[in-house]
């Protein structure tokens, strides 16, 4: 298939254009700089220059592919702290793109992220809020989960829609998500915490595990299928904290819930969350089979600390 991909030079784009082109398929990414037209070149694909919010471009290059692969999100002004923003631009990629490939059947693949359930392993059945879809534009108070939504009722229209939903961690060397966040974090501090008694978990997998998910997405993912990039189900916080601590030389602490914002800034609110899910349904599915290292595993290697 000839692929237009976007977000292609990310961190997880940089691991679905390989995968992709090594399973023969033809890549064209969405390149906003220099830099990523440069590093998508070097990988072999295509280049189309353009950003988010220009979306003639998006629709022309939806309409001239086979299948669509949608990563890019505006992490700079969410992180900052416009996520409202960030989600009213992936929505209205996410519109343009499905007007482009309605009624063609061809695949169209988005990036979500798994839901947090309080007191459940969060499955491919959850989180499905069926005022979500419809929500009014920029007013849902989940506005990502919204556009996930929205693009499984794609399905209805004639596109062959799908949304793989993003442990909190995808790992890997050359990380820059939550794990370097945590670690960054306990230099800053002198010591490496966890908040309450550090039992919550986070769901995990390795980058290459998840854009090898996003291939058989692609390629063969049923209209309207919720999937879940998660090799591991769940490890415990703590248990992060203590192999930080190891590593980095420092103490491991528990830090109260009253001073977590304090402590972890930003961060706090995922420290303290349980971000458990499973993949089961997934894998019996599609047939995938995470085969990379482990979260632990990885932060052994030493690659995080350098």
């Amino acid at each position: 298939m000839r692929v237009f991909v976007t977000g292609a030079s990310g961190w997880i784009g940089s691991a679905v254009v390989p995968e992709l082109i090594g399973a023969g398929h033809q890549v064209v990414g969405l390149a906003r700089s220099d830099a990523s037209a440069e590093a998508l070149a070097a990988a072999g694909a295509g280049v189309v220059r353009g950003t988010l919010d220009d979306l003639d471009v998006l629709r022309g290059a939806a309409a001239a592919s086979d299948g669509v692969v949608h990563l890019a999100f505006k992490h700079d002004i969410a992180f900052s702290g416009d996520f409202k923003g960030a989600g009213e631009a992936d929505r209205r990629a996410v519109e343009v793109i499905g007007e482009a490939l309605a009624g063609s059947g061809r695949p169209f693949t988005i990036a979500s992220g798994t839901p947090a359930i309080p007191g459940h392993v969060a499955t491919e059945r959850d989180g499905h809020d069926p005022d979500l879809a419809a929500a009014a534009r920029g007013e849902a108070p989940h506005v990502r989960a919204a556009t996930a939504e929205l693009t499984l009722s794609l399905a209805a229209r004639g596109v062959r829609s799908s949304v793989v939903r993003l442990a909190p961690t995808n790992h890997g060397e050359g990380d820059n998500g939550f794990v370097p966040a945590l670690i960054g974090i306990a230099r800053d501090k002198g010591v490496s915490g966890y908040v309450g008694d550090g039992s919550n978990r986070w769901s995990a997998a390795h980058r290459l595990d998840s854009a090898h998910l996003f291939r058989l997405a692609l390629e063969k993912a049923p209209a309207g299928s919720t999937l879940h990039a998660v090799a591991e189900e769940g490890v415990p916080v703590r248990v992060l904290a203590e192999v930080i601590g190891r590593q980095l030389g420092l103490p491991v602490v528990s830090v109260p819930a009253a001073e977590a914002e304090a402590h972890f800034s930003w961060l706090a609110a995922q420290v303290a969350s349980n971000r458990a899910a499973s993949s089961a349904l997934t894998r019996e599915l599609l047939d995938w089979r995470p085969v990379q290292p482990g979260l632990v595993e990885d932060l052994e290697q030493r690659h995080y600390f350098k």
